[in-house]
């Protein structure tokens, strides 16, 4: 028992004399979590390779995130959604597709879904993996973005734009292409707020 206080006050006494940068170390973690609005703070594979990718990388960023599918009538709107990427990217606009077979119109194969998005139609921005975006098996940024907007994906393409703060600004509906007057005034409003 003496033996094992003894070791405990000199892992303690080790704690006090360690290096400032070693004290500093958790703190600066913390401060790099704060900066991550609670809605970007999670984690999702990569559609190309399944690598994991932190939302938290586009924080101050205003992001217009699409449930994405490949057999839909809407399905060309990725052009859209590219040429939208391509003009406003500089600005800080990130468009990002979460592909999604809710609605039974999306392949269960990463690899056709991929070569759909990036060879067929140029994608060039963040595609993440095939995930449920409604209901209660909803991934949990869909279901965020349902919550804040009190809209939930009713088909595929649906739309929510974030601003710089990590907050829900507005939800569109399929029928909303990525070059409408609506969807290019929020865009173009939210990427001017600072």
């Amino acid at each position: 028992m003496k033996l094992y206080a003894l070791l405990t006050l000199a892992l303690f006494a080790g704690a006090l004399h360690a290096p400032l940068h070693a004290q500093t170390a958790v703190p600066g973690a913390v401060a790099a979590a704060a900066a991550c609005p609670a809605l970007l703070n999670q984690s999702f594979p990569r559609l190309q390779d399944e690598k994991p990718q932190n939302l938290c990388q586009y924080a101050g960023k205003v992001l217009l995130v699409v449930n994405t599918a490949s057999y839909c009538g809407y399905t060309p709107q990725y052009e859209g959604l590219e040429a939208l990427h391509a003009k406003y990217a500089a600005q800080g606009l990130v468009v990002m597709g979460f592909p999604s077979n809710d609605f039974n119109q999306e392949s269960s194969d990463s690899a056709k879904i991929a070569d759909l998005c990036f060879n067929t139609y140029g994608v060039k921005f963040p595609m993440f993996s095939i995930s449920a975006v409604s209901g209660k098996a909803a991934n949990p940024l869909f279901a965020q973005l349902a919550q804040a907007t009190g809209k939930s994906p009713a088909w595929n393409f649906n739309k929510y734009l974030i601003g710089r703060d990590g907050k829900a600004v507005a939800y569109y509906p399929s029928k909303a292409t990525p070059d409408s007057k609506e969807v290019l005034a929020a865009v173009e409003k939210a990427l001017a707020a600072r």
